[in-house]
């Protein structure tokens, strides 16, 4: 029977083969699966080693996908790698490449466009805080938000040209 290292390092390896985790994050779930502390140390110790398990490749990967595919804001992106358990200036250098590459005014432009519903402007007040609530909770700057309701607003006062 293997040593209780290697079980740890075992389903350590399985766990991140189902997705990326932060150390943080590993240490958790094997100490859920009640691993003694110096087997997860050991085996965290050498999944890093064989650069199976590494934050920055984890937080990058995350932060692309939340910003290109899930269209989340800097600030949740940023929340959420730190609740993760990732290092402070890991997630904002994650943060940054990801957002490097991202107009987030257009970003923010394609959330109202999805969270608009037909026949609803911008212009409704009600309408106002539920897109501008929405896009806070995603992680958008607030003055980014206020810019792009504005100029949503301004775009339906202005004439169709023929």
């Amino acid at each position: 029977m293997p040593a209780a290292g290697e079980r740890a390092y075992v389903v350590g390896l399985k766990l991140l083969a189902t997705r990326e985790l932060a150390e943080a994050q590993l240490r958790e779930r094997l100490t859920r699966r009640q691993f003694d502390p110096g087997d997860i140390d050991e085996a965290i110790t050498r999944l890093k080693a064989e650069r199976a398990l590494d934050d920055a490749r984890t937080a990058a990967a995350y932060a692309r996908t939340e910003a290109n595919v899930r269209g989340r804001g800097r600030l949740r992106v940023l929340r959420h790698l730190n609740s993760m358990g990732v290092a402070p200036e890991l997630a904002r250098h994650a943060v940054d490449e990801a957002f490097g590459e991202v107009d987030e005014s257009l970003l923010i432009e394609r959330v109202l466009e999805r969270r608009l519903r037909p026949g609803e402007s911008p212009r409704n007040p009600k309408v106002a805080v539920r897109l501008h609530r929405y896009l806070i909770a995603q992680g958008f700057d607030f003055e980014q938000i206020r810019a792009a309701l504005r100029r949503r607003q301004h775009s339906l006062d202005a004439p169709e040209s023929t």
